[in-house]
């Protein structure tokens, strides 16, 4: 299973628009490195914030 997902990738998975998906990784701090988010950091630090999106919440990594 990849861990490290291009945001269209991230964004099919979390239920999430592409440009949201980029939004809250600059918002949240996660990198963008050489275009893929590492998907568990994305989503640990969407729940850490308390991300209002159940999709975003119930994915898995």
């Amino acid at each position: 299973m990849a861990i490290h997902l291009t945001p269209t990738e991230l964004a099919r998975e979390s239920g999430l628009e592409r440009r949201e998906v980029i939004s809250k990784c600059m918002e949240l701090g996660v990198p963008i490195f050489q275009g893929r988010i590492d998907k568990s950091l994305f989503l640990d630090s969407m729940r850490e914030v308390g991300d209002p999106s159940p999709d975003a919440q119930t994915a898995r990594v």
